[in-house]
Formats: C-alpha cells, structure tokens, sequence
C-alpha cells in the first residue's frame, strides 16, 4: 500500500520541479504592452491669472476738493461718463469774469467804437468841407492864408482822428484779435473748470477707487483705476524649458477655479521676448475671445495650452521610459521572449504617453517598468495591459512654474 503512495509522491515532485524549471526556462511574467499609432496630443500645464489688455489710470489735474464720487468698484463706464465732482468755486468765477469780459467787448466797447468813428467821419466831412470853402475864398483872395491854413490843418487832424477810430472799432469788430483774445480767455478758464469733473477717457470696468467726498486730491493721484474693455486676456508664467514647443496662435483650454465645470478656450497671442532670471519662468498671454460672463479681473485659471498634435503616431506609455538627454531615452522591448534594452527618439510628449520616432514599430512590445529587474538576453514573458488615457489634458493642473508633461 505503501509503495504506490511513494511513486505518486515522487511524480507529483518531479513533475513540481520540472514545471519549476520550464517556467524559470520560459522567464518571469511582467507587465507590459503592445506597441500602437494613435491620436496624441503635447501639452503645457500651468496656473495663470485673468488681466485686462490693459488699465488706464484716472487723477485730477488740479488740486481741489472731491464733492460726488459717482462710481463703485465693477461699474461698466464709457468714454464721458462721470466718475467724480471736484469743488471749483475760484474756477467758476474766472469762467464767470471771462464771460463778462466778453460780453462788455461784444455790448459796450465794440458799440462805443463804432459810434466814435461815425463821429470822427462826420468831423473829417464837416472839415474837409470847411477846407474845400476857404481854398474857393482863398482864390478870390477873400480870406488870409492864414485862415486857409488854418482849415487844413483841421481837416488833416479830423482825417487822423478817424482813423485812429476806424483802426479801433476795426480790432474790436466780430472775429478780430481783441474778441479772439476774449473767447481764448473764455475758454481757458471753462477748460479750468471742465477739469474739476473727472472723466472716464476709455470704456472698461472700474477696478479700484480711491477718492471720497471730502477728500483733497492733487494732480499725480490715482483716483481710479479702469480695466479698458476689449478681448480678455490670461497671463500664464511658464518655465522657460517650454520655450521650445511654444508658439503664436496655439489653442489652448482654460478652466477657472471657481467655475471648474465651465472650461473655454484661448489662444496664444503674446509670448514675452525676455525670461525672467530671479523665477526661470517666461511670460505668455492668451487671449479669450469671447470672454465667458463669469471671468473677473485677477481670476485663477489653469491652462492647458496645446503645443503638438499628431492625428497618428507610434507612443508608449510615460512610465516605460528612462529618459537620457536629446531627445532620446531607453526602454525594455521584449524580441522572441527577450529582454533588449533600446535606445528609441522621442518626439512629441503627452500627459501619459509620448510618441517614438526612431527605434519602434506598430506590433513590438515593451516592458511597462523601464527599471524592470531584467538584463539584457533574459527571457521573459508580457502580460498585456491596457495602455493610459490622455483624457487629462483639459483639466490637469500643476504648480508654477510649469513644466513640459
């Protein structure tokens, strides 16, 4: 009874130790997988703040006293609207005395000039006509000369006073030096006083105020600060090692922290010529065209800007690779059931896959741990798995200064 027990225990040992050595023959089983070509896109992760195109800032050009303050922080205001009242009473009474200039040139000095020359040219007349009479004497030696000089003499006097006259109510007349002079003061002091009501010079959305009633405001202070309407942009500080892969016009996906259900899209419209030495970091901007309704000035938003896009390429996943310099890293590919370390170039690099190439083709297969514990000629065995997604790409976010995922 023994001795069968005995064989079969043997059996069972032999055939143990001898699955033991086929399977030792046939290598450890690892995880891996097959080499495809699919879509892949190359991103550029960061954080970024939303800033208007630009901000104008509004002060008084003269020192006075604010009476009315007419706009709060996120007023929409355009070009024209009121944003502040000054007291101005010294300024209303130059306006008021430039005025009054004016109309005493216009009703009084103007009229009494015309009126003065028609008197000289009455008196010019009545003398020439006196002269005339005793030349007529004079030649029938009726009169002296003396009393024929006498005439001419007045004549000529009436003759310089008129136009000394006519020369004045000429300067006085409407459009001339002296009514241009009065309504060059008129409009001095109104300009002056113009200045006291602080204007919005540009459309945009009031940002921050710093005046009250009862203030005194001084020409250098800003009173306002405007965002000047327009497209909206997101400033975006990225590692200067993005350089590279970054260009005018890539669309990008933005989603605002506080509104992380609600993504749009941008576009690079500006990349900084200068890179900042104390961060490392170069600054970019993007454009948002429309601007969603929820985005407010300093918004944290994060930013996928597109770099790359290939609608077909050869990629393995981020974890297989050890990456080396230029471009290239190594990888475990798996050739009749070996091991062999590959050197393979590298192009485009997603948040989970990057593309090959050089050094794969559709069909080979990789180990899933570059560091697998295998060497080179070992054999081994691939358990399949699925290959990661790049679904990522809309909403991921990392610290600044980004980096190339």
């Amino acid at each position: 009874m023994k001795r069968p027990l005995v064989v079969a225990a043997l059996v069972v040992v032999v055939l143990a130790l001898g699955w033991s050595g086929l399977q030792s023959l046939r290598g450890p089983v690892l995880d891996g997988y097959g080499v495809t070509a699919r879509p892949l896109v190359q991103t550029v992760v960061a954080t970024g703040r939303v800033a208007a195109v630009s901000r104008a800032q509004v002060g008084s050009p003269v020192t006075a006293v604010v009476l009315e303050r007419r706009v709060e922080e996120g007023d929409v205001v355009q070009p024209g609207d009121v944003l502040a009242v000054l007291r101005a009473d010294d300024l209303e009474a130059a306006v008021r005395e430039a005025e009054s200039s004016l109309a005493q040139l216009q009703q009084a000095t103007r009229p009494q000039a015309q009126a003065a020359l028609r008197e000289a040219e009455a008196r010019l007349a009545q003398a020439s006509r006196e002269a005339e009479r005793r030349r007529d004497l004079f030649a029938r030696q009726l009169i002296a000369r003396e009393a024929l000089e006498q005439a001419t003499q007045a004549e000529t006097t009436a003759r310089s006073t008129a136009e000394q006259a006519r020369l004045a109510a000429a300067a006085l007349a409407a459009g001339q030096p002296a009514e241009a002079a009065a309504r060059a003061r008129l409009e001095s002091a109104r300009a002056q006083l113009a200045k006291t009501t602080i204007r919005a010079e540009v459309a945009g959305t009031v940002l921050t105020r710093n005046a009250e009633p009862g203030d005194l405001v001084q020409p250098g202070r800003v009173l306002f600060e405007i965002a000047r309407a327009g497209d909206t942009e997101i400033l975006l500080p990225l590692d200067e090692k993005n350089l590279e892969v970054l260009a005018l016009d890539q669309p990008a996906m933005c989603v605002a922290d506080a509104f992380p259900s609600r993504p749009f899209p941008a576009r690079v419209s500006f990349i900084a010529p200068s890179v900042d030495p104390q961060r490392g970091s170069v600054d970019i901007r993007l454009t948002v065209s429309p601007a969603p309704d929820f985005l407010r000035q300093d918004m944290t938003v994060s930013v996928n800007v597109e770099t790359g896009r290939r609608e077909r390429a050869i990629v393995v996943p981020n974890d297989a690779l050890a990456s080396t310099d230029d471009g290239r890293a190594e990888l475990w590919a798996v050739v009749d059931g070996r091991a062999a370390r590959r050197t393979v170039t590298l192009g485009l690099r997603g948040l989970a896959m990057t593309e090959i190439t050089e050094g794969l083709a559709e069909g080979d297969r990789v180990l899933a741990d570059a560091q697998a514990p295998v060497a080179e000629g070992d054999r081994v065995r691939v358990r399949d798995g699925a290959l990661p997604t790049e679904a990522g790409n809309a909403a991921t976010r990392n610290e600044l200064p980004a980096k190339l995922d």
